[in-house]
């Protein structure tokens, strides 16, 4: 049974149904401009914040309050809890206590070498630019991009790829099976725009956060938007390139 996308495996060609999609789907943050932004808001007062949150100074405290924009001087306040509560909420990241630890600066650093990608994220030249059309997986920095030869024609976006136990497998692969309005009959989910390019494993859309911890069944989460454009960009017998290792696995 192959691997599937989101909640977990999804089933083979063979085994698979389509049915009608269960509402539109939107993208959890809207446009490449958004790429990697925290989602923070700051909010309730001290007494508010005590009560709901953990005050405890966490080992990457300092880290985390510079990527917050938080006042840098490594101890945990009520105002730090606050904006790390809501950034851990903003991206499904639990338990949602405020505590500056390993899972949230994990996520925070992942953005940041997202960030620094910009415009060039084959700058290191380990998707090959010599097979026309390709998409290309970086699982090390959780991010996908289609270019044909050496000229980027879409990305690079954020991606949600397999978590620990069901890692999104590395090499060169090729889309074999495509459907607009996938069912996972396994996990009784819908996965719009999938396109199948190593057994289970697909590309296709979510409504959760690209960086929703602990991460995939094994296929490639996309945004709506991201999603649709490899959809049209796309199709059976095109290249995919996945190289790397996901962080945490």
């Amino acid at each position: 049974m192959g691997i599937g996308i989101g909640t977990g495996p999804g089933p083979g060609p063979g085994t698979r149904r389509s049915r009608r999609r269960l509402g539109q789907r939107a993208a959890v943050l809207g446009g490449a401009a958004a790429l990697a932004l925290p989602l923070v808001v700051v909010g309730g007062g001290a007494a508010q914040a005590a009560a709901t949150c953990n005050l405890t100074t966490g080992p990457y405290q300092r880290q985390i309050e510079q990527f917050l924009g938080q006042p840098v001087d490594g101890k945990q306040s009520a105002a730090d809890c606050t904006a790390i509560r809501s950034f851990q909420a903003s991206h499904g990241i639990t338990p949602t206590q405020g505590y500056a630890g390993p899972l949230t600066w994990r996520t925070m650093n992942t953005m940041l070498a997202q960030r620094a990608a910009g415009t060039t994220p084959n700058r290191a030249g380990n998707c090959p630019v010599n097979r026309g059309r390709i998409a290309c997986v970086d699982l090390t920095r959780q991010l996908s991009w289609i270019q044909d030869g050496a000229t980027l024609k879409y990305g690079p976006v954020p991606v949600r790829t397999g978590k620990d136990g069901t890692e999104t497998r590395s090499g060169l692969k090729k889309i074999y099976y495509r459907n607009i309005d996938h069912w996972s009959t396994l996990y009784d989910v819908s996965m719009p725009y999938a396109q199948f390019f190593d057994g289970g494993i697909a590309f296709h859309s979510t409504t959760k956060s690209m960086w929703n911890p602990p991460g995939s069944g094994g296929c490639v989460n996309m945004r709506a938007a991201d999603a649709k454009a490899y959809w049209n960009m796309l199709g059976n017998g095109e290249d995919v390139y996945v190289y790397g290792r996901k962080p945490g696995t």
